[in-house]
């Protein structure tokens, strides 16, 4: 079966003249008539049929359309994909990450990264926050080569490499009465309420494990599904909360809050690059894993 006829059938049926479909394809209309009438003695039936001065699908032509359309995609996703291991500097990315990280890290990454290579597109794919531990959905299912994840992630095939380690800070209101310091400890809010992400969440656990080390456990004061509406609610005096630093020099103001370096322990979160071992990358996506892995933090200065 001609692919060429199954693309003009398409445009013919999305309501091109035969007439618009010779000029794209630089073919004469007659050819382009013969080989739609070849291409319905081949399906066994009309699949076209004359309405006024354009033509329209028969039933047999929208039934043959429905499955004619996701068959060339996927011809034109395997010519892309031979394409791209001829020509790896011209594909395509698609990399996972969480919100938490698209503010900063994600930019950083890819602008460098486009600096080197600036024929590969990156698609980007946002993740649901989550329980730590698992690798999103995109990830599992291919809809994305490669994953940012801010803890780390375990399972059968999964490879992960940490990049860099994000510090977690205290996130209090301008006016706050430790607002002026350099730095503090969560022991030093153990008597407020806390605003936290809402479960499942692995900041959510961090901010708790945080508060345990330090001999309490935290007042829930308010519960966000993001950072930003974490952000407002601290803002507004609502509680105080342990956020992550987001690329920012602490402490600073932002977003009408005040970030203060935290002195415990563990007031960190790792980040870092997931893969599936056993799933071939195309040259694209494995020169943006290589990136990533080889550039860690100097994307960032």
């Amino acid at each position: 079966m001609d692919t060429d006829a199954l693309r003009w059938f398409q445009l013919v049926a999305d309501g091109y003249t035969v007439t618009e479909v010779g000029a794209i394809f630089g073919v004469s209309q007659p050819g382009v008539s013969r080989a739609l009438a070849r291409l319905e003695g081949e399906v066994g039936t009309a699949l076209l049929h004359r309405h006024g001065r354009v033509l329209r699908m028969t039933h047999a032509g929208t039934a043959f359309k429905r499955h004619v359309d996701p068959l060339v995609n996927h011809l034109d996703d395997g010519l892309a994909a031979v394409g791209e291991i001829v020509d790896p500097e011209s594909g395509v990315v698609t990399l996972a990450y969480p919100l938490s990280l698209g503010s900063w890290l994600v930019p950083a990454l890819v602008g460098a990264f486009r600096r080197e290579h600036p024929r590969v597109r990156v698609a980007l794919e946002r993740t649901a926050a989550g329980e730590d531990g698992r690798i999103s959905a995109q990830l599992a299912t291919r809809r994305a080569d490669l994953e940012l994840t801010a803890a780390r992630v375990v399972g059968q095939g999964v490879a992960w490499q940490r990049i860099l380690l994000e510090p977690l800070v205290l996130a209090v209101g301008t006016n706050h009465p430790l607002a002026g310091r350099e730095s503090v400890s969560v022991a030093e809010v153990a008597g407020e309420p806390f605003v936290l992400r809402a479960p499942p969440s692995g900041m959510r656990e961090q901010t708790l494990a945080l508060c345990r080390a330090a001999g309490f456990e935290p007042e829930v004061g308010t519960e966000a599904e993001d950072l930003p509406t974490i952000r407002g609610f601290v803002a507004a005096g609502l509680g105080v909360s342990v956020v992550p630093a987001q690329g920012l020099r602490v402490p600073t103001t932002f977003a009408r809050t005040r970030l203060l370096p935290l002195t415990d322990d563990g007031a960190h979160r790792e980040v870092g690059l997931a893969w599936v071992q056993g799933r071939p990358l195309l040259p694209s996506a494995e020169a943006f894993r290589r990136f990533v892995l080889r550039s860690g933090t100097d994307a960032l200065e």
